[in-house]
């Protein structure tokens, strides 16, 4: 009889499955052991491991690849700068996967967060170089904490070729980078989206997985989305993918810290949040709101980039967007962002009191956080004194001085860069001949009377840090 019941559940569970349907089974190990309770995913569904970190997943065998959320506590390897949390889908079912002990607490540790290197040709590589030295050099002073690194996307301009060199160049870094698409990534001119991320996933794995570091929980996404018409793209976070977050989701336990490391902004302004355009599409992801409301029951980060500028964005309570600008500036063309930003990356320390934050600029020290302009020198600024503070949200205190005497209150508004203007006001020199200045909000102006001879600005960001600079001391 018991037999007989066997039978039965067996071949009712075997018409359940697609033709499709693969059974892979394995294990999850560190040192010879198994680790429990880590989830194991195609891209689609999940398994748990059990006590010896066995488990069993129903798996759709069209999906490229299987890989394990790695848990708190846990690293996985990494071969050729790449972390090896993946296997491609096993042609025999059987696949394990084997991860290391995090040493020490990795309850307090330090983020740097980059987006778009965008390398375009073999000698940018030296500039790059010279980027993760400067990346190194602030891990080193950050009191020993241990750092992880994220790139927020288009990690090359066109030539896939390049991933190698660029895993290479960035290991003078010292720390382990993990990687989302950008649109440069994509594989273009392709018949549908599905084969966008073709050359992407031959070296850094799926274009979206999740992992943990001590109580926070990091989510990578694919964002771009390719139409199949010439080089086209929009913003947007297909169904499958938003499917597999929320179940990812599921397993995080609610109030927790999350980050959400995608490419394409979900918003830079707040109309865009508000009415989509379509003359936008490529330029915020399309569909927020289904992330937003996916990301309410946590704390939640989304670091993003694709704009080569810097928009800070707290969008409501829990839920911030970090937008980093480029690490090489302009293309690597000029120093400076289309918006003034000097090229560079962010620096995050995750403490169990809290997540706090700040703009790095390469080759600057650390405390490099503004420019200032007087419209005596700068007609667009005709009548004010400006700072161009770019790492600043509507929660900085920004104070002026004229001549030594308190001036304002100041007014946050958006403008160009004269800086910048200048640099890409003519490009006929340049590589890239298609580069312009960008406008931004993270500027602040007072009145300047006629006469005046100095301006000092003090800025203080929302965890009290404070920062000043003064006309004549700017960059």
């Amino acid at each position: 009889m018991k037999k007989l019941l066997l039978t039965i559940l067996l071949s009712a569970f075997c018409a359940g499955l697609n033709a499709a349907d693969v059974k892979v089974r394995g294990r999850v190990l560190c040192d010879g052991r198994g680790v429990a309770g880590a989830w194991v995913s195609d891209g689609e569904r999940f398994a748990q491991t059990d006590a010896k970190g066995r488990y069993a997943l129903v798996a759709d065998d069209a999906n490229r690849f299987v890989f394990v959320s790695v848990p708190a506590g846990y690293d996985a390897p990494v071969v050729g700068g790449v972390v090896r949390f993946f296997h491609p889908m096993p042609a025999d079912g059987r696949c394990d996967f084997e991860l290391l002990r995090r040493p020490g607490d990795d309850a307090r540790y330090g983020l740097i967060v980059t987006a778009d290197p965008q390398i375009w040709a073999r000698k940018e590589f030296v500039k790059l170089a010279a980027a993760a030295d400067d990346i190194a050099a602030t891990v080193r002073s950050c009191d020993g904490r241990p750092f992880q690194g994220i790139c927020c996307g288009d990690i090359i301009s066109h030539d896939h070729s390049f991933y190698g060199q660029y895993n290479e160049t960035m290991a003078r870094s010292g720390i382990v980078f993990r990687h989302v698409m950008g649109n440069h990534d994509m594989t273009l001119y392709g018949r549908s989206h599905e084969t966008s991320c073709d050359k992407y996933e031959e070296t850094f794995g799926p274009a979206y997985y999740s992992y943990d570091i001590g109580r926070v929980h990091y989510v990578m996404l694919d964002d771009n989305f390719y139409i199949g018409r010439d080089y086209f793209y929009i913003g947007y976070l297909e169904e499958r993918q938003l499917r597999w977050l929320e179940e990812d989701l599921s397993h995080v336990e609610p109030g927790s810290t999350v980050f959400v490391a995608m490419h394409i902004p979900s918003t830079c302004e707040e109309k865009d949040r508000k009415q989509f355009r379509y003359e936008g599409a490529g330029h915020t992801m399309t569909n927020h709101r289904g992330l937003y409301e996916l990301l309410r029951p946590f704390d939640a980060h989304i670091v993003s980039g694709h704009t080569h500028t810097t928009y800070n964005t707290p969008i409501r309570e829990g839920l911030y967007e970090h937008v980093v600008p480029s690490l090489g500036g302009a293309w690597w063309q000029g120093e400076l962002c289309t918006d003034g930003t000097p090229r560079g990356y962010c620096v995050f320390e995750i403490d169990p009191e809290g997540v706090s934050w700040r703009y790095k600029c390469t080759d600057h020290p650390a405390d490099v956080q503004m420019a200032i302009y007087s419209g005596a020198e700068h007609e667009s600024f005709a009548g004010y004194a400006v700072a161009n503070i770019w790492a600043s949200d509507p929660a900085w205190t920004v104070t002026f001085e004229i001549d030594g005497r308190p001036a304002g209150p100041a007014e946050r508004f958006a403008a160009y860069d004269p800086a910048a203007c200048r640099m890409y006001s003519d490009t006929s020199g340049m590589d890239h001949r298609w580069i312009y200045p960008s406008i931004s909000d993270h500027y602040y102006r007072v009145p300047l009377p006629e006469g005046a001879r100095s301006i000092a600005v003090t800025a203080t960001d929302r965890f009290g840090r404070t920062y000043r600079a003064e006309s004549g001391q700017t960059r």
